[in-house]
């Protein structure tokens, strides 16, 4: 008996196989009129799968159902077999980066996607934390092909095979080019890998999602009037019941206020956050007399605190392109504090490994705890409150803010400001 594939034509985890068997000359047959909802409720299929989750491969041995193992059967039907790698070593990290490519980027663009489609209650707290999730996965994926072509060794394996099946849901569906220019590398990998002849003939031409999809309505169907019903003659007080109002929040909740965050409650400060980043952003001369004086000038240790971080795995960055996406990594995602946060990344030194020292002003006595929450890099630093008594610290700032060269007698590779 032939292989067969139980899936319908559009299916993204039935193309794993299918990918996967064209590069590995195997016959897998996909049913043509397999229709989603019909086909997979049918006794025959749920003998295969008694969940009736598709896809399922029909073997001579017996059915297997999951799509990722479904792949890996296939590949591994072919002895030696290249998508598999030629060591060990090949192999595990194919397998991590199948579990990669599940838990980090598929389960977070369905966590995405299928509320806004009603198959899930639509949550924006939820959704903003997938898109989150969904972005610190990328940003890991888009460090590693700074110096990759492929995932795993010098040609396709199955980890690329099943990634990119993963990743053209997000990239055809919601992830626009304004969302996925932030990960330039991951943009030049997954075009490479739809365009390969094998992975063209089974997903055809994939065009980038424009827009978001809208939220579904999740209202339910209107019920009848009371008053399209017979009403009985002897209950008028019921009656004069249904004709009153019925209150607004029953009919719909009304939407909440969105919650006010923490530093608006601050007491007022006399240090305007947008006043000081104009000074730094205009000041062209005599920075130490115009804008570190202003700085100091403005600046208010009751509603403001200043903090030095200091990169913790500082022998790591010994590639300079790739320490320096992992600033802009952090700087991206520190936009959620633009509005109380102004930060000075240094990255320090003329040869490998290099170090990164960052300064950061925060709205309030401490580091605010949506920061600490939201952005993953946080606890990627070591963080210490500037003692503005310290003249050493102080002086610190000052060269920090003006990017002074050398710095801590080292020169600059760079430096970055967030405002």
């Amino acid at each position: 008996m032939a292989l067969v594939l139980h899936a319908g034509k559009i299916n993204k985890n039935a193309f794993k196989a299918l990918i996967a068997a064209e590069y590995s000359g195997v016959d897998v047959k996909l049913i043509e009129n397999f229709e989603m909802g019909v086909s997979n409720k049918t006794p025959e299929f749920l003998k295969m799968n008694p969940i009736g989750k598709v896809p399922v491969l029909e073997t001579p041995e017996g059915p297997i159902f999951e799509s990722n193992a479904i792949a890996r059967y296939v590949t591994q039907l072919k002895a030696d077999n290249p998508l598999y790698g030629s060591t060990l070593m090949d192999y595990a990290r194919i397998e991590q980066w199948i579990d990669f490519a599940s838990m980090e980027i598929d389960s977070n663009i369905g966590k995405w996607l299928y509320p806004r489609w009603g198959l899930g209650v639509y949550l924006p707290p939820a959704e903003e934390a997938a898109i989150a999730a969904l972005k610190r996965a990328l940003d890991a994926l888009n460090t590693h092909l700074v110096s990759n072509t492929y995932l795993v060794g010098h040609s396709v394996t199955l980890a690329d095979i099943i990634l990119t099946c993963n990743l053209s849901i997000g990239f055809s569906l919601a992830m626009t080019k304004s969302f996925t220019s932030e990960f330039p590398h991951v943009e030049r990998y997954f075009w490479t890998m739809v365009n390969q002849p094998n992975f063209k003939k089974v997903l055809g031409e994939i065009k980038q999602a424009e827009s978001v999809p809208p939220v579904s309505s999740a209202k339910k169907p209107s019920q009848p009037k009371e008053s399209a019903k017979p009403k009985p003659k002897e209950e008028p007080k019921k009656e004069a019941k249904k004709e009153a109002p019925k209150p607004a929040e029953e009919e719909e909740e009304a939407p909440k206020p969105k919650a006010k965050n923490p530093l608006d409650l601050l007491p007022p400060s006399k240090m305007v956050l947008d006043d000081w980043k104009r000074l730094y952003s205009n000041t062209k001369t005599n920075f130490r007399e115009v804008a570190i004086k202003g700085f100091w000038d403005m600046y208010d240790p009751e509603g403001y605190s200043l903090w030095f971080c200091d990169y913790k795995y500082n022998d790591e960055n010994t590639v300079s392109f790739v320490t320096l996406n992992k600033v802009s990594g952090f700087l991206q995602r520190m936009d959620l504090a633009r509005k109380y946060a102004f930060g000075k990344m240094l990255v320090i030194g003329s040869e490998p490994p290099f170090k990164v020292k960052g300064l950061w002003l925060f709205r309030g006595r401490e580091i605010p705890q949506f920061v600490l929450d939201e952005c993953y890099d946080m606890e990627l630093y070591d963080w210490k409150k500037v003692d503005i008594s310290d003249e050493a610290q102080k002086e610190c700032v000052n060269q920090m803010i003006e990017d002074y060269e050398p710095f801590e007698g080292e020169a600059l590779l760079d430096a970055k400001c967030f405002k």
